[in-house]
C-alpha cells in the first residue's frame, strides 16, 4: 500500500512564526493530521525537529494542526518492589525507553500549544482517542477552552461536517478512559512485579514476567483449550458411505438418527447393503428459505472474516483496517457496531464506488435494484461512538495485496447489506432399505441469488437431487463404510481467543489483538508450523496466577471492571471509586501471595529451566506429582486416567483386545492428544505396563 511516511518530503517554503491566539487542533497521528487540515482549507506543511505540524486559515481564522503519535502519557511510579498503590501520570518518553521517539512530538506540541487561544480534540473519537487529545490540552494548553471534534471517517466532506458542529469535551470518556489505564497499570505492575520477585527470590535471577487484568483471564482460556487438546481421547466413529442412484444422477445418503456402534456391525451392514441394493423413498421435504444478508463488518467480524479467508491475524487485520482509515478509504474500524445509520449518505457513497473499476459492475447493479431505496439490514450489535465499518467511496490506488483483501470484504459486505435476501431450496428426503433401518439425504439447491451476488464468501455450496416422490425405488450404486476417530476440538488460534474475548465482555475492539499478541511477546504463547501452542512458562504462569490470584484468572472480575468503565462514561461513577475497589481487591490477593512466595520462585524457576525438580516425570521431566505405580506429572497423570477410563469402550467398538486399543491410540496423534499418544507409548514401551492397562 502507498502508505506515504509524514517524512518523505518537504517543502521548500518557509513557514511564518506562530503568534499567539491561533486554534489549535491535536490530532492522534500525523496521517490524520494531515487529512484534517487538507479538508480545512489549503494547508501548509511546515517542520520542526523533524515533526510536521499544519497551518491553514478558515473563514479568517488562523488553525495550527498538530499530531501526537499515539498515547503521550502513563500513569508512573518511582517506588520498586510490591505492592504499589502511588502513581502519576507522566510523559511516556520520561520514563519508556521504548517510548522515546515521542519526545520530538511533545516537544513540538510544547512549542505550539501554549500560544494557542482555543484548543480541539481531533483524535479518533474513542475511549483511547479521547483520553490522547485531553492529557496533551490538559498538560499544555487549557481544557476550558477546548472542544472535541468528532468524526467516524477521515473523508473531506466527514471532517468539514466535524469541524463545522465541534461538540463539548466529553469528559465522562476521559474519565473512563483514564480510569482504564489506571487500573490496568495497577493490576499489571503488581502481579508482574510479584511474580518476578518470587523467581529473583529463589533464583537470584531476573525476569521479566508479566500479568494483567485481561491478559490473564485471556491466557488462562488458552491453556484451558490447550489442555483439553493435549488430554482428548478420541472415540472410533463408523460411517457408512452409501452413494444412490436415480436416473443417472448419484447422490449420497447416511443413516438418519443412528450410526453402527462397532466395527462389525458397519461390516455387516454394508455387506447387506450391496446383497439388497435398493432403497424406498418414504417422503420428500422442500423448504424454501430466505436469508437474510449479513450487516456490515465490525472489527471482530472483520477479523473472523479475515482470519477464515486468509489467514490473517487479529492485529493484522486490525493493523490493514487502520491504514485503510488513515487513507480514508474507509470509516473508523475500531467498532463494535453492525449498524448503518440514515444519516450516511449511502447513495453518494455507492455511486462513488461506481468508478472503481473493481466495483462499478456491484455497484451499477445494487442501485438498479433498490431503485435508490437504499436501507442496510441491521445487526444486533451497536456502539454509541461509531457505525459499523464502511467505504467512504473514495477510489484506492496501488493498494497492495493484503490491503486490497481487507477492502474488499468491507466493500462488498457493505454492498450486501443493501440488497435483498437470498433465497435457499433445502430439500430433505427420507428412506428406508429393506430391513427397515432409516436413512436421509440432503439437498441444497440457490434459487434466488440475491446478497450472494455481493458477498460471495458465505455462498453455500450446492448438493443437487434428482425429483423424487414417495414410493420410488432408488439403486443403491456403491456401500461401505470408513472407520474415524471423533474430531479434534478446534486447534488453539488467535481468531478463537479473540473470539472468547468478545463473548465473555473483557478487552475492547482496539485492545484485544494488541493483548493476545502480548501472550506471545511474554513467551507464554508460540507459533509452531502454524499452530498456536502454550509453553512451559505459560503453563506455570496460569497455574500459578489461578491458585493465588483466582480472580484474576477468570473473565468475571475483569468483565465486573469493565461495567465499572462503562458507568463512569455514563457518570454513573467515578474514576476514584474504581481505582480504590482495584487497590482493595489487590491488596488482599497480594497479602496471601506473599506468604507463599518461596513456593511461587520454585514453580516458576522449573518452568523456566533454571531449577530441577525433585522428583521427575518420567515422561516429560517435568515435576512428578505422583510415583504410584510410576512418577508423573500431573498433565501425564491425567492423561492415564483419561486413558483407563477410555480403553474399555474402544476395545469394545473395534472388537478388539485392551492392549491392541491402546496401540491404536498411540497411533492416533493428531487425533488423540499429544499426552494421551505419549503415554500410551510409554506404557507399550514397558509390556508389564501396558498388559496391566
Amino acid at each position: 500500500m502507498p502508505y506515504k511516511h509524514w517524512r518523505t518530503r518537504r517543502p521548500r517554503k518557509t513557514c511564518p512564526p506562530l503568534t499567539y491566539g491561533f486554534q489549535a487542533i491535536v490530532a492522534e497521528k500525523p496521517k490524520a493530521a494531515e487529512k484534517i487540515a487538507s479538508a480545512l482549507g489549503d494547508a501548509s506543511k511546515c517542520w520542526r525537529r523533524g515533526i510536521p505540524y499544519w497551518i491553514v486559515r478558515r473563514n479568517g481564522r488562523l488553525i495550527v494542526v498538530a499530531s501526537s503519535a499515539g498515547h503521550m502519557y502513563g500513569p508512573y511510579s518511582s517506588r520498586r518492589g510490591f505492592p504499589v498503590y502511588e502513581f502519576e501520570w507522566r510523559p511516556l518518553w520520561e520514563y519508556d525507553k521504548s517510548s522515546r521517539h515521542l519526545r520530538k512530538f511533545y516537544e513540538v506540541l510544547a512549542w505550539i500549544l501554549p500560544k494557542a487561544g482555543s484548543y480541539v480534540n481531533a483524535c479518533d473519537y474513542d475511549i483511547e482517542g479521547s483520553v490522547i487529545g485531553y492529557m496533551i490540552i490538559e498538560d499544555l494548553g487549557d481544557p476550558r477552552r477546548a472542544k472535541r471534534m468528532v468524526f467516524s471517517s477521515l473523508s473531506p466532506i466527514e471532517l468539514r461536517r466535524a469541524y463545522e458542529n465541534l461538540q463539548p469535551l466529553d469528559v465522562e470518556m476521559v474519565e473512563a478512559g483514564k480510569a482504564r489505564h489506571e487500573m490496568d497499570w495497577l493490576w499489571g505492575i503488581n502481579v508482574s512485579r510479584a511474580l518476578m520477585e518470587a523467581v529473583r527470590k529463589t533464583t537470584g535471577r531476573r525476569v521479566i514476567l508479566s500479568a494483567g487484568r485481561v491478559q490473564t483471564p485471556t491466557l488462562a482460556e488458552a491453556v484451558r483449550r490447550w489442555l483439553e487438546t493435549r488430554l482428548r481421547v478420541p472415540q472410533p466413529v463408523f460411517n457408512l458411505n452409501i452413494i444412490l442412484e436415480k436416473d443417472g444422477v448419484e447422490f449420497p445418503a447416511s443413516p438418519s438418527g443412528w450410526r453402527p456402534s462397532t466395527r462389525k456391525a458397519a461390516q455387516e451392514i454394508a455387506r447387506e447393503l450391496r446383497t439388497r441394493p435398493y432403497m424406498t423413498v418414504k417422503r420428500v421435504n422442500e423448504a424454501r428459505i430466505r436469508i437474510k444478508p449479513p450487516p456490515a463488518f465490525n472489527l471482530g467480524d472483520l477479523q473472523a472474516e479475515a482470519a477464515r479467508l486468509y489467514k490473517f491475524s487479529p492485529l493484522r487485520t486490525q493493523k490493514l483496517a487502520e491504514d485503510l482509515y488513515l487513507e480514508a478509504l474507509i470509516s473508523y474500524p475500531r467498532t463494535n457496531s453492525q449498524k448503518l445509520p440514515p444519516t450516511i449518505d449511502y447513495a453518494r457513497i455507492i455511486r462513488s464506488l461506481k468508478a472503481i473499476p473493481s466495483y462499478s459492475g456491484l455497484a451499477s447493479r445494487l442501485l438498479a435494484e433498490t431503485r435508490g431505496s437504499l436501507r442496510p439490514v441491521q445487526g444486533r450489535k451497536d456502539d454509541p461512538a461509531h457505525p459499523a465499518i464502511h467505504p467512504t467511496g473514495i477510489p484506492p490506488k496501488n493498494l497492495d495485496k493484503d490491503h486490497f483483501l481487507v477492502y474488499d470484504l468491507i466493500v462488498r459486505r457493505f454492498l450486501a447489506a443493501f440488497s435483498t435476501s437470498a433465497e435457499v431450496s433445502r430439500i430433505h428426503v427420507a428412506l428406508e432399505d429393506t430391513w427397515g433401518r432409516p436413512y436421509e439425504a440432503k439437498g441444497v439447491v440457490i434459487v434466488r441469488e440475491g446478497w450472494y451476488y455481493y458477498y460471495p464468501f458465505l455462498r453455500p455450496r450446492e448438493a443437487r437431487i434428482p425429483p423424487l416422490k414417495a414410493g420410488d425405488r432408488v439403486r443403491i450404486a456403491r456401500a461401505g463404510y470408513t472407520t474415524r476417530w471423533t474430531a479434534p476440538h478446534p486447534p488453539l488460534s488467535k481468531t478463537e481467543l479473540l473470539k472468547w474475548m468478545e463473548s465473555v465482555g473483557i478487552g475492547t475492539e482496539a485492545t484485544r489483538a494488541r493483548i493476545i499478541e502480548v501472550l506471545f511477546k511474554r513467551g507464554y504463547l508460540e507459533s509452531r508450523g502454524g499452530k498456536t501452542v502454550v509453553t512451559e512458562l505459560g503453563l506455570m504462569v496460569s497455574e500459578i496466577v489461578n491458585e493465588l490470584f483466582p480472580e484474576l484468572g477468570k473473565p468475571d472480575l475483569t468483565r465486573r471492571f469493565e461495567e465499572y468503565i462503562e458507568a463512569i462514561r455514563t457518570g454513573r461513577a467515578t474514576r476514584k471509586m474504581v481505582v480504590e475497589e482495584t487497590i482493595r481487591v489487590l491488596d488482599r490477593l497480594l497479602a496471601e501471595y506473599s506468604r507463599r512466595l518461596e513456593g511461587v520462585g520454585r514453580k516458576l524457576a522449573i518452568a523456566l529451566g533454571v531449577a530441577e525438580p525433585e522428583v521427575k516425570c518420567a515422561i516429560c521431566g517435568r515435576e512428578a506429582v505422583a510415583s504410584d505405580p510410576l512418577p508423573l506429572c500431573k498433565y501425564h497423570l491425567e492423561a492415564l486416567a483419561r486413558i483407563r477410563k477410555a480403553l474399555p469402550s474402544i476395545a469394545r467398538a473395534l472388537d478388539t483386545s485392551q492392549e491392541e486399543a491402546l496401540r491404536l491410540l498411540a497411533s492416533r496423534r493428531g487425533e488423540a492428544g499429544q499426552w494421551v499418544v505419549e503415554v500410551a507409548r510409554f506404557l507399550l514401551e514397558r509390556e508389564e505396563l501396558a498388559s496391566h492397562y
